[in-house]
């Protein structure tokens, strides 16, 4: 089964973005096999920027995703997303790949399940 996780919102001040991580991790862990594709646009960029420091106890997205891509789960960012915020692939996360509309077209098409948060 391939499912695609869409993420729209910023990596703090919301628990959006949190919370599909955590989903994303979770099917990860369940069923191995399932192929989990994280596609990060608009302000859900921020949450690949490597480096983030977070207080202690406080959930830290950059490792959230350093486990969808340990977990063989794909994370992709939103090329246009990313310029409008001044953000260049060396500031990301390793693991993370710039992408397109033209590939989130193509992995909605290929999905069996496309999750919004």
């Amino acid at each position: 089964m391939q499912i695609l996780l869409i993420l729209n919102d910023p990596p703090y001040g919301t628990e959006r973005c949190y919370n599909g991580l955590r989903l994303a991790l979770a099917l990860i862990k369940s069923k191995p096999e399932t192929m989990i594709t994280v596609f990060l646009m608009a302000d859900a960029v921020a949450a690949a920027k490597a480096g983030q420091k977070t207080p202690d106890g406080y959930y830290n997205v950059e490792r959230m995703l350093k486990g969808v891509v340990v977990g063989k789960g794909q994370v992709l960012l939103c090329g246009t997303c990313m310029e409008a915020r001044g953000l260049a692939d060396t500031e990301m996360v390793l693991g993370a790949q710039r992408s397109s509309m033209a590939e989130l077209a193509a992995a909605t098409l290929a999905a069996d399940k496309v999750l919004v948060f």
